[in-house]
């Protein structure tokens, strides 16, 4: 019986807990339940668990027969802060949180390959089942890095994977190479000189520089990174003053970079922090840049990938496998862990429905079985028994 047939059998129980884990969100970092949840649904397939990895991160240890090498495979576990509009049964019970991006499904898919694989044990060498808060910008993934994550469980690559609104389920899609773009956040605030705004001669007008800012900015991915490397600066944010009649003393600016390569997350950075305080300068003004990288990234190696090709083409044919999917400006701070261990990233088809962060979104429970498959799948392979 192949894996995707086995792990069918269990798609009733694993629906019922994802739908259990979507009516009780949690946002990043403050996953309790659902890590808790997680622990014990592994203890009770005979999973080594530990708790408390980088905060509410929990990793579970399974040994097949003996071996030398291991995988990691990994999922993101937090919710998003909006409401839901979504009309089911298990509606978010959490004002103001709902899972929008799916990782209720994450989770529920990788608890599924960890209820097959410690079934199985059709491999050789260890399996670290990564359960990872706070992916949604709140330094997850770092967390767990610095508390130790791959000195405590050693892994020779990592595999992780999202759903793909739009994409039909049994589908995959996957590039070598970036995958998903590098993010970074930023606030600039801009110090003048109130006055009143019938007299503006008696101030310096911060507005004005911060609208000028926000102009130039742009000019940093059309003027100083190179036309080949794919960069996106948007501002999204811009305040000041509380009166029409009031020229305010500060304006504030903030909003978001992407881009395919540190060395370009640089650039902007730079080019940034230049033009902030040179155009405010120009105009009689003082401001400050605080920028932070929020995601690396993503970048799949090159055998990662062709793992995941052949597993995912095993399970579902060559025809319903993507490769050389075009890479997206959206981020993922799994790439953090895959700067650190080779590995790779996939899309696995969610079907027709609005997209993630999304108040309707909702994850498709028929896209469970092809994502826990494949995690199964990848791992019997990798840890197969040589000779």
């Amino acid at each position: 019986m192949s894996a995707l047939d086995k792990i069918r059998q269990y798609h009733p129980e694993l629906t019922a807990l994802r739908r259990d884990l979507h009516a009780h969100p949690e946002l990043g970092m403050g996953e309790h339940r659902t890590a808790e949840i997680v622990a014990r649904q592994l203890e009770a397939m005979g999973v080594e668990v530990h708790r408390g990895v980088g905060g509410t991160g929990v990793v579970g240890v399974l040994r097949g027969r003996p071996g030398n090498r291991a995988i990691g495979l990994r999922a993101d576990m937090d919710a998003l802060p909006i409401e839901e509009q979504n009309d089911v049964p298990y509606r978010s019970g959490t004002k103001g949180v709902m899972h929008a991006c799916g990782h209720d499904g994450h989770t529920t898919m990788l608890l599924g390959a960890a209820k097959y694989l410690a079934e199985t044990r059709n491999f050789d060498g260890t399996v670290h089942l990564i359960f990872q808060p706070g992916e949604e910008g709140c330094g997850g993934a770092l967390a767990m890095l610095e508390d130790g994550l791959f000195d405590r469980f050693p892994c020779d690559v990592v595999f992780g994977m999202h759903n793909r609104p739009g994409m039909p389920v049994g589908e995959y899609a996957i590039s070598e190479g970036p995958a998903m773009a590098g993010g970074a956040f930023f606030d600039v605030t801009v110090r003048g000189k109130g006055a009143h705004g019938a007299h503006p001669e008696a101030g310096i007008d911060p507005v004005i520089a911060a609208c000028h800012i926000a102009t130039a900015a742009q000019t940093i991915v059309s003027r100083v990174v190179n036309p080949a490397d794919p960069a996106v600066i948007s501002i999204t944010k811009i305040a000041g003053g509380d009166a029409y009649n009031v020229i305010p003393e500060t304006a504030t600016l903030a909003g978001t970079a992407r881009f395919f390569s540190r060395k370009v997350g640089a650039q902007i950075e730079e080019g940034l922090k230049r033009v902030v305080e040179g155009v405010a300068a120009g105009l009689g003004c003082e401001a400050s840049l605080d920028y932070r990288l929020i995601f690396a990234p993503t970048l799949n190696a090159a055998d990662p990938t062709d793992a995941y090709v052949a597993a995912a083409t095993e399970l579902v044919g060559e025809a319903k496998v993507t490769r050389g999917k075009p890479p997206s400006m959206g981020s993922e701070d799994f790439s953090f862990m895959m700067e650190k261990v080779p590995g790779a990233y996939i899309l696995v088809g969610n079907g027709e429905g609005a997209m993630p962060h999304n108040p309707r979104y909702m994850f498709n429970d028929e896209a469970i079985p092809f994502g826990a498959a494949l995690y199964a799948r990848i791992v019997e392979r990798g840890l197969k028994q040589e000779g």
